[in-house]
């Protein structure tokens, strides 16, 4: 052993996460934990058939495409993580069980079984470290500029889950500080014919999340994180859809709070 760490991603693959618009001058910074399902080489496919890495299991569906163009119409910054969660989801924390899953929903994942702490550490290094550290990094840029900012974490959810029909089409998520998301559930549910969840199908706890613990509520950041099912924005039309909604609703639920909240580093 030359004590050199395990390598996972070679030169020419596809990096772990994009910016897009990168001098956006919207307060508002939209982060996309699940927005790619991409496999490093070094993993083939972790043992899962082709047909169940398009599935939830292995990212949130539409969800890039729609915080695209919300990040176009408000001018606003997007960082999105671009390898599948079956990797290392980059909303779990490192030491969590679920980080790296070995099965998802009923879907086994045997290439997570029995790695190394070297393997476990590669994909942390490469993949989870660089996107929340790109994160960071904007945040701490707009401190030191003294510009605000409210971190919008976006997500889909599969319309059936272990069995189970979930009614909503969009959720609101929160933990401590429910200001943002309380604004912007009322507004959804001021739309026709949109069923809304309050922490529905998921709440955001210390246990089973991260970018909203880690870079909204440590920092006193004004935050909300934002559900949509995935049969609603498969398709360009319904993206375009609720990327418009969203460009639209956003804003306002910002706007009334803007002025009161600080922004710690």
């Amino acid at each position: 052993m030359n004590g050199t760490p395990y390598s996972l991603l070679a030169a020419d693959e596809p990096a772990p996460l994009t910016v897009h618009n990168e001098n956006g001058l919207s307060p508002l910074l939209i982060v996309v934990d699940h927005a790619g399902n991409s496999l490093p080489r070094a993993l083939g496919r972790l043992g899962v058939p082709e047909c169940e890495l398009a599935r939830h299991i292995a990212w949130d569906i539409g969800i890039a495409e729609v915080s695209r163009f919300v990040a176009d119409a408000l001018d606003a910054t997007l960082v999105q993580q671009n390898y599948s969660r079956l990797v290392i989801d980059c909303n779990r924390a490192p030491e969590s069980e679920a980080s790296i899953p070995e099965i998802s929903e009923f879907t086994p994942i045997p290439g997570n079984v029995g790695l190394s702490e070297g393997q476990k550490d590669a994909r942390l290094r490469e993949i989870f470290q660089p996107y929340h550290d790109r994160i960071k990094a904007e945040l701490d840029r707009r401190w030191r500029e003294g510009r605000p900012a409210a971190l919008i974490a976006m997500h889909s959810f599969t319309p059936v889950f272990m069995g189970a029909a979930r009614p909503w089409h969009a959720g609101v998520l929160y933990n401590r500080d429910a200001r943002f998301a309380d604004i912007l559930i009322a507004s959804l549910r001021r739309e026709e014919g949109l069923i809304v969840g309050d922490n529905e199908p998921y709440s955001v706890t210390d246990e089973s999340d991260y970018t909203i613990p880690v870079h909204g509520e440590r920092r006193g950041l004004l935050h909300v994180e934002v559900e949509i099912r995935q049969d609603l924005i498969a398709a360009h039309s319904g993206q375009h859809a609720w990327g418009a909604l969203l460009a639209r609703l956003l804003p306002q639920a910002y706007q009334p709070l803007a002025d009161v909240v600080t922004f710690r580093r």
